[in-house]
């Protein structure tokens, strides 16, 4: 097998159960695996290739734990810029029903292309509407090529508007069709093995897009493949207004109602949840993936993150969908994360002067949300630290430029409290994605050059 030795690192960050970082740090990766990591004069000095990352900065690589990749094709859509959630899925709606197979295979290699270039590795994304005969396989195929582990998620919406739901009837689906087409993408494409590409999530949608009954038949069928469940919920006050008018239930009871509670499931937002729900996740090991940027553009709040981790609950980031982020830099996310969570204690009277037991989110807590948070809400023990039997998925910055000039005294917080950049190198499984800062698995110029061609279409197409 082939082998691989990172050397020289200024510090390699293990993000492992000791949160060692190693001055002049690397690493030695033999078929995809981290064999050892290290100082560098500890490993061994001969390998395949010899990558010396000297003033370089070392990290796990990212994993984002909620996203929509088809929304690249539709940022800051003039309508839906100043929109609240339900006005602004209303507004782009009627777009989104014109996408075709190609234009989710576009948009994907976009949405991972911008995640790799931010020292993302492993990405989860929501694919909830397939209008025009397009499929999840177009999302699968793209992240193929563009060498990116992801967890595909097959959403689902059933719940039009003719019946009581948010979504134009346009764009729902029948719920045997849902449930056969779920079936056969687990049984084609779902690997759980260590080190594995692509792992097959059922995701109904929402609360307020899908029928409870085809919430509990997803739970059945993910549990009889032992796959994973996602949703959105508790995303906004308007959600619990409609839970409770339609099914006489806060979001968190109607989701024990139809058996979306356990260890084999995470909810995206989770902004309005309150302490006894907050105990009802951490006993059933329920996850949360925490999208600050776009809870903050779409003005939905601030989820409970110091509360959520207080509890024991899993809490990884997710950059949510670039039409309501309008970008994809999970090194971003991190710092928004860190930043809000500052923010949230301000909002609250929190004063370090009064309570100096209780401490401000740093930046390297930002980042284990950001690398073990994640890999732990996905149910993966393979990824989210460099340790030796797991992935070599792993992010270098180097620090010899404007953006850190005056923070090398601790590089580390560095990569989340200055501007979020471009990253210079991103590996997964051993192999690089981004090499010296450029993207070596697709032709950025062109993927731009498609993508915005794709965008005109939709948008113009009215």
């Amino acid at each position: 097998m082939a082998t691989l030795l990172i050397k020289n690192a200024t510090i390699l960050v293990t993000m492992d159960e000791a949160q060692r970082e190693f001055p002049e740090g690397g690493l030695f990766i033999r078929g995809g695996f981290i064999e050892k990591v290290g100082l560098t004069a500890e490993l061994p000095q001969t390998a395949d290739e010899t990558l010396d990352l000297r003033g370089h900065l070392v990290l796990p690589g990212l994993v984002n734990t909620h996203h929509h990749f088809y929304q690249t094709l539709t940022r800051a859509v003039p309508a839906a810029q100043d929109a609240n959630l339900f006005n602004w899925l209303k507004t782009l709606y009627p777009i989104w029903a014109r996408m075709t197979p190609d234009d989710i295979f576009l948009s994907t290699q976009t949405a991972l292309a911008e995640l790799a270039l931010s020292g993302c590795t492993t990405a989860s994304d929501h694919l909830y509407l397939f209008p025009n005969g397009a499929r999840l396989d177009d999302e699968i195929a793209a992240a193929k090529e563009m060498g990116v582990r992801i967890h595909a998620s097959r959403g689902s919406m059933s719940l039009g508007e003719s019946k009581g739901g948010l979504p134009p009837d346009s764009v729902v689906d029948n719920e045997e069709n849902i449930l056969r087409d779920s079936q056969r993408l687990i049984e084609a494409y779902h690997d759980p093995t260590p080190g594995s590409f692509v792992q097959i999530v059922l995701a109904p949608c929402s609360p307020f897009s899908v029928t409870g009954e085809l919430m509990k038949q997803s739970a059945a069928l993910a549990r009889q493949y032992a796959v994973h469940l996602h949703t959105h919920l508790a995303e906004t006050e308007d959600e619990e207004q409609f839970c409770l008018r339609k099914f006489g239930r806060r979001p968190v009871a109607y989701m024990q109602s139809v058996d979306w509670v356990g260890e084999d499931v995470w909810f995206a937002h989770a902004v309005y949840v309150n302490g006894e729900e907050t105990r009802i996740f951490a006993k059933h090991g329920c996850g949360v993936a925490h999208c600050p940027s776009s809870n903050m553009r779409l003005a939905s709040g601030i989820a409970p993150i110091r509360e959520y981790l207080a509890a024991g609950v899993k809490v990884g980031l997710g950059v949510d969908g670039s039409a309501s982020n309008d970008g994809s830099h999970m090194l971003a996310e991190a710092r928004q994360a860190m930043l809000l969570a500052r923010l949230k204690e301000g909002i609250t009277g929190f004063s370090l002067s009064n309570d100096p037991s209780r401490k401000l989110m740093t930046g390297r807590e930002a980042l284990r949300l950001a690398t073990r948070g994640g890999a732990a809400v996905l149910g993966r023990t393979d990824i989210g630290s460099l340790e030796a039997g797991k992935c070599a998925d792993f992010f270098a910055l180097n620090l010899n430029r404007l953006d850190y000039a005056g923070a090398l005294h601790d590089p580390v917080a560095a990569a989340v409290f200055c501007h979020p950049v471009r990253v210079d190198y991103t590996f997964i499984g051993g192999r690089p994605v981004v090499r010296d800062g450029v993207l070596v698995t697709v032709d950025e110029s062109s993927l731009i050059e498609k993508h915005n061609r794709a965008a005109r279409r939709l948008l113009e197409n009215k």
